[in-house]
């Protein structure tokens, strides 16, 4: 009789830890993901409705200037995200070669490639790393207000 009752023990001490390690780390998740949620939905203003971005201050403050944001890759719009493998040149030296005979800086942005317009020496430095882009869309073609690699 003492044999069934410690099993019987046994495995309700086992249930009942499998219970409260399940809910506890159904609570961690679920905390988490709130967490996450509320950071998401809490942004700074959109950068087009702060006056300062319209009169110019913004860039003498340290702000961002006005437009959309973009992150992606900085490469030319001949080769996109794939370089000539057989080329002992790495992305950033393809990109430069390719603008120099004629290409033009390029963002990747998932299936999404978009012409850079800007500062080519900012542009140069930002060749093959990946970016944060600020600028205006017109059609394919960004006007870089800022960059800044990520």
């Amino acid at each position: 009789m003492k044999s069934s009752h410690s099993s019987s023990a046994l495995v309700s001490f086992c249930a009942a830890t499998a219970v409260v390690a399940a809910l506890g780390m159904a609570i961690f998740f679920a905390s988490v993901t709130v967490a996450f949620a509320v950071a998401r939905t809490v942004s700074p203003v959109v950068d087009n409705q702060r006056p300062e971005a319209v009169n110019g201050s913004a860039a003498k403050e340290g702000l961002p200037a006005a437009g959309e944001t973009f992150s992606g890759l900085v490469t030319d719009d001949r080769c996109g995200a794939r370089h000539d493998m057989g080329s002992d040149k790495s992305p950033a030296e393809c990109a430069k070669a390719c603008v120099h005979n004629g290409a033009k800086y390029a963002l990747v942005d998932g299936d999404k490639i978009y012409t850079l317009e800007g500062n080519s020496e900012e542009l140069a430095t930002a060749a093959g790393l990946r970016v944060r882009v600020v600028g205006s869309l017109n059609g394919d073609t960004i006007q870089v207000s800022s960059i800044t690699t990520q």
